[in-house]
């Protein structure tokens, strides 16, 4: 049995090679520290920093309201996961039945068509105030808490938006895929379940994952209704204390808790670029 011999060129390319990449990761290093610092001496040397420093970046501040910040991030987090999810399953649900065929479904393809259209030149803030204040305005027996209502204007927003996703990956998988599932016996529902909506859903991840992450600093927006959640929680620091430290605060713990996802969706974002060239 003979072992592959790696020639002595072989060996001095591949020595080359790790050398230019030490190389390029060290002038990288050294390009970032360089300007880093420059921009470090330009911030704190401004005529006007240390006011800055007293309004935006107090560490004493910052303690005294990151447990009171903190808390309220976990509704968010909660909000997140609720919407995130209600918001997909209503999103397929009405991608489903956009892409219905035949003009006895024509009412429906109508209904779904209009809200997608409508909720999604919404502004956000104007459907969660009608759905937390217009809502409670009617005095209707039964009406949920404001925090539901919120949610509930962040779903059917986002559920929109994320009904354009899946009907362009439903709409991306070539019709032949269902004639050929239908020959075999399925039925359209089948064939749409076991064919049709894994691809779908495989092919629009990127996009499904990036509108996640809208969705994950919209919440935020839920301190409108009310409900003491991170930013409304930041807004009380400042109006106690008139220093703006505990909305850096709060944008600081929202940017860490958009870290993941934003990784995920670059993830994802890459696998499927390196599987289309690896199919072409």
């Amino acid at each position: 049995m003979t072992t592959h011999q790696i020639s002595t060129r072989q060996r001095e390319r591949i020595a080359y090679r790790r050398g230019r990449a030490i190389r390029s990761v060290l002038l990288a290093a050294a390009s970032t520290a360089a300007v880093g610092t420059l921009l470090a001496v330009a911030i704190t040397g401004a005529p006007g920093w240390e006011r800055v420093k007293e309004s935006f970046f107090d560490l004493d501040t910052a303690r005294k309201y990151l447990p009171q910040i903190l808390e309220g991030l976990w509704l968010n987090v909660k909000l997140l996961v609720v919407c995130a999810t209600c918001a997909m399953a209503l999103g397929l649900l009405v991608a489903v039945l956009r892409t219905l065929r035949g003009p006895v479904f024509f009412p429906v393809r109508a209904l779904a068509t209009g809200y997608t259209y409508s909720f999604r030149g919404l502004p956000l803030i104007i459907v969660i105030y009608l759905f937390a204040f217009g809502v409670p305005g009617l005095r209707l027996q039964g009406t949920p808490d404001v925090l539901v209502l919120g949610a509930a204007a962040l779903v059917v927003t986002y559920g929109a938006y994320l009904a354009e996703v899946f009907r362009a990956g439903i709409e991306s998988v070539h019709p032949s895929q269902i004639a050929a599932a239908r020959s075999l016996g399925l039925t359209y529902r089948q064939a749409m379940r076991h064919v049709v909506l894994p691809q779908a859903v495989r092919r629009v991840a990127p996009p499904l994952l990036n509108d996640t992450v809208a969705l994950q600093k919209d919440v935020g927006l839920i301190s409108l209704a009310g409900p003491i959640d991170a930013i409304r929680a930041a807004q009380i620091g400042v109006a106690q204390d008139a220093d703006f430290t505990p909305y850096i605060v709060a944008g600081v713990l929202f940017v860490l808790l958009a870290l993941p996802l934003i990784a995920v969706t670059d993830g994802v974002t890459l696998r499927a670029a390196r599987r289309q060239n690896a199919g072409t």
